[in-house]
Order: structure tokens, then C-alpha cells, then sequence
């Protein structure tokens, strides 16, 4: 499932480069749609988006009680390998799952792990919807402010689609990056590095 580290430059790492490409172009190849309005007072998304990054945990860690482990197995685990993807705390990542839209795809990244990087990819079955863990108590997202009526908090849920051929770690992703950076290749922008903090992640043709 870990793929071999290879040396920058050489042919097996251009041909992986190709291939991630491949894989993200095939992605963002979605008919063009007007994203879901944003009623909050956070700033409104002034460009399009259609296809994601989204970073789970695959690794058990324990808050409140609760181990917070989702990796892609999980979600290949839960009934019509279907989930919620809830827990969502950051405003911007929110902004974007709420313009999620049906059909759409994204990149499992795991995340928070001895190795970090893309597992598989999914696909959002249910537009943005109140997240049920803001409401709860026991739930190490449980967020006071928010209401039942005026809820802070959204979620979508998602649907396995497969697993990649090979994992395409953090370190593999990080030296396209910098090597595109310098080259202006399309994955000089990747949010991955630009916006790392976000759980929820845009691609694009550009990233």
C-alpha cells in the first residue's frame, strides 16, 4: 500500500508524475456548476469548484472517549460504504463542503499518520447538512455557540468509490510541488501546501 520513495529527476518519477496528473485532470473533467449559496457572514467563494481533497485520520485517537479513526477501510466498512463526513471546526473547509455538489469527487487523504497522503477517492452522495456533532455533549465537537436553529456547523456524506492503484504519500506530492513551483508546473498552488491547515481542500486543473 506504501509506495517506494523515488529520486527526483528520474524516469520512474516523471512517469509517477504523469500519473498523479492523470488522475487529477480525470477528476476536475466535472460539467461546470454554479456552487450552493453561503449565507454566512464569512466571505462567499468567488471561484468554482469541482472536485476535492478531504483528510481523515486513519489511525485510532481518543478525545473525550471517542477514537476519532476514519480511514478509507472505515468508510469501506460503513453499510453502502457510505458516511457522513462530520466534525468539520474550521469556517473556510465548511464554506466548501457547503458548496459541494452531488457527483462530485475527492481525494480520501490520510492524514495525521506515520505517513501521510492520498488513499482512494469518493464521491459526495448528500449535500451540505447540519452536522449532528455540534449538538452533542459527549462529542469532542460539540460546539456551545451553535443551535439547533441557527446550526454553525455543516456536513456532507460520501461514498467509497475505490482505492488507488499505489498510496501517493505526503514526500511524493511535496516534490512535485517544489519542483513545480520552480518549473510553473500545475501543482504549484496545490492547497495541500499552500493551505495546509484546511481538512477540506479545492483542486482544480491549476490546484
Amino acid at each position: 500500500m506504501r509506495p517506494a520513495k523515488r529520486k527526483c529527476g528520474t524516469s520512474g518519477f516523471e512517469s509517477n508524475e504523469e500519473t498523479i496528473l492523470k488522475k487529477v485532470k480525470n477528476m476536475t473533467k466535472l460539467r461546470k456548476q454554479k456552487p450552493a449559496k453561503d449565507n454566512s457572514n464569512e466571505k462567499q467563494q468567488q471561484e468554482e469548484y469541482h472536485c476535492w481533497l478531504m483528510k481523515s485520520e486513519p489511525e485510532s485517537r481518543i478525545e473525550k472517549g471517542i477514537d476519532m479513526k476514519f480511514g478509507i477501510e472505515d468508510l469501506m466498512a460503513q453499510p453502502n460504504q457510505t458516511a457522513c463526513w462530520d466534525g468539520v471546526r474550521n469556517y473556510q473547509a465548511r464554506n466548501f463542503m457547503r458548496t459541494m455538489k452531488i457527483g462530485q469527487r475527492a481525494f480520501f487523504y490520510h492524514s495525521n499518520c506515520k505517513e501521510p497522503g492520498i488513499a482512494g477517492i469518493v464521491k459526495i452522495v448528500k449535500e451540505a447538512y447540519a452536522d449532528h456533532t455540534q449538538f452533542d455533549e459527549k462529542n469532542p465537537h460539540f460546539d456551545s455557540y451553535s443551535s439547533q436553529d441557527n446550526p454553525r456547523w455543516s456536513m456532507v456524506d460520501v461514498q467509497f468509490i475505490r482505492r488507488l492503484k499505489r498510496y501517493i504519500s505526503l514526500s511524493e506530492l511535496k516534490k512535485l510541488h517544489l519542483n513545480h513551483k520552480t518549473s510553473e508546473g500545475p501543482l504549484k498552488n496545490m492547497a495541500l501546501f499552500t493551505r495546509a491547515r484546511l481538512s477540506v481542500q479545492p483542486l482544480t486543473q491549476g490546484f
